[in-house]
């Protein structure tokens, strides 16, 4: 599809916003791409039933430079990821 992607390890958090700004170092050091808050349930259950799962993520926000996505921008910008979820589905 000519997208461009990266595959890596994610931190699944249900604190995904820290007080710390400078707490997302550790975690790139352990070679962290990205945090986000759903995947670990969806892994714990597709383990928990015996089947496989998989996570594809898109960036809303940057927690290194600070950049985000509005509201509106993430309602309409993920047609591409729903693209390859459904081509892979």
């Amino acid at each position: 599809m000519g997208l461009s992607f990266h595959v890596g390890n994610i931190l699944s958090s249900d604190s995904f916003y820290q007080p710390d700004p400078e707490s997302w170092k550790l975690w790139a050091k352990y070679g962290v791409l990205a945090i986000e808050m759903e995947a670990n349930a969806l892994y714990t259950l597709a383990a928990y039933y015996g089947t496989k799962a998989l996570a594809l993520l898109t960036v809303s926000d940057h927690i290194v430079t600070g950049d985000e996505l509005s509201s509106a921008d993430r309602q309409t910008s993920f047609r591409e990821m729903m693209e390859v979820a459904l081509s892979l589905a």
